[in-house]
């Protein structure tokens, strides 16, 4: 890829989105169908793949203070707007809420799974009222409209594409060999935009600890009895920092963050890590700018083989490129980040997705103390062998090795926690 096809491919995966980014697609897809009727509906369909139902069941929704779809989409009719795009929510308010709530118990909202897709990614919409219906489909990506009909007639369709080609095989150009090059000799005014990254995320991070979000991981870290046990160190600044960001966003806080692959908390674990090492390192500027690339750029990378959802969690792909990060802000050549992802392979390979929540916070937890211990010991050239596990010498092998895993080994894992998380007892 030359390198302006990877600053456009970074620019389309590194967006800012309030809210988890599966129940603001379902709003976003909604707010689409609402726009084509022209009114509020008497009645919403929603339709939804598995991955989408089980990311969506247990998060919070922004402005709130509730769990789950049906706010998300009873708010997307009232008040959502597609040129919002992931902050299709923006304009949430307290009066917003109570309609929400309001149109919840007229029991015009029906969601249930859409049988007979392959698509792990896929939402369909349908308003009606009055006889009229408007139908809205994103698939694939978590913005990407590919079918809207209006009550006159189709506007927009474009589900064959859908099936022109599997998902994750359209961009298969990428090497990490190629990544690290881009991040570190790129001229450095055409990826400052990272920064953006930064800003957002440091921000949630911060907003976080003035109030007790979802588990309140982050800001228990910080407190006493967590720099008691942890201590005061770049370590546990890192965990504090990057757990705080994702407790907001689980429990729904009005806090936007920068988004990587369709995942807020993967943009944020792709993020605070670097942020975190390089201010206490006293990496430069510059450093810091291109680790930053480095490290969303490799998660990019992996998801284009893993795709956007799996059962897989995603913490395990962002976490590996802050580990290339931190490795590189340690002095790291190629040759360690290499060595840290076949150290991240190594360890975090199988971590179960069981849905976005905000317990997702400890998981993001695990996956950047593992990518810290990896930079470790790949800036010293130890890292795991190719006699062991999943690694071979090859680094683009070892991740698609990962990423068979994730998209074919672990799919009856998928549907399984599917089954479990639908029929607790509760």
């Amino acid at each position: 890829m030359t390198n302006s096809e990877i600053i456009a491919l970074v620019k389309r995966e590194v967006v800012p989105a309030i809210g988890c980014t599966e129940p603001m697609a379902v709003a976003l897809c909604v707010a689409y169908a609402r726009e084509a009727l022209g009114q509020m509906p008497e009645r919403i369909e929603v339709m939804l793949s598995a991955n989408i139902l089980k990311n969506a069941m247990g998060v919070g929704i922004p402005g709130t203070g509730m769990v789950g779809l049906p706010i998300a989409v009873a708010l997307g009719a009232l008040i959502g707007r597609s040129e919002y795009s992931l902050e299709v929510l923006r304009d949430c308010n307290a009066e917003a809420v109570e309609q929400g709530k309001a149109y919840i118990d007229t029991g015009a909202i029906d969601i249930k799974l859409k049988d007979g897709i392959t698509e792990k990614l896929y939402i369909e919409a349908r308003c009606k009222a009055g006889g009229r219906e408007a139908c809205a489909i994103i698939a694939r990506e978590h913005t990407h409209l590919v079918y809207l009909a209006n009550p006159d007639g189709v506007q927009l369709d474009e589900r064959a594409t859908l099936t022109a080609e599997a998902e994750g095989e359209a961009e298969e150009e990428l090497t990490l060999r190629r990544v690290f090059d881009f991040a570190t000799q790129a001229p450095l005014e055409d990826i400052t935009f990272i920064n953006e990254a930064r800003r957002l995320n440091e921000h949630a991070s911060r907003e976080a600890l003035k109030g007790n979000y979802g588990h309140a991981l982050g800001k228990t870290l910080s407190r006493p009895i967590g720099r008691g046990i942890m201590g005061e160190s770049i370590f546990s600044h890192i965990l504090s920092a990057t757990s705080s960001a994702c407790d907001a966003r689980m429990a729904g806080a009005m806090i936007p963050v920068m988004s990587n692959s369709g995942s807020g908390n993967q943009g944020i674990a792709a993020t605070m890590p670097v942020v975190v090492f390089a201010e206490e390192n006293h990496n430069t500027e510059e450093e810091l700018t291109r680790a930053l690339m480095l490290s969303h750029l490799t998660a990019i990378y992996i998801k284009q083989s893993l795709g956007r959802l799996s059962a897989l969690c995603g913490c395990v792909v962002a976490s590996t490129g802050s580990s290339c990060g931190i490795t590189y802000l340690m002095g790291g050549g190629y040759d360690q980040v290499a060595y840290s992802v076949k150290n991240m392979i190594a360890n975090l390979a199988g971590m179960v997705c069981d849905g976005a929540k905000p317990s997702c916070a400890l998981k993001v937890s695990s996956g950047v103390s593992t990518a810290v211990l990896s930079a470790m010991l790949a800036v010293q050239g130890k890292y795991v062998t190719n006699v062991e596990g999943l690694i071979e010498d090859d680094v683009d092998r070892c991740i698609h090795n990962l990423t068979r895993v994730g998209r074919q080994g672990m799919n009856e894992t998928d549907r399984l926690v599917l089954d479990i998380m639908t029929h607790k007892q509760c």
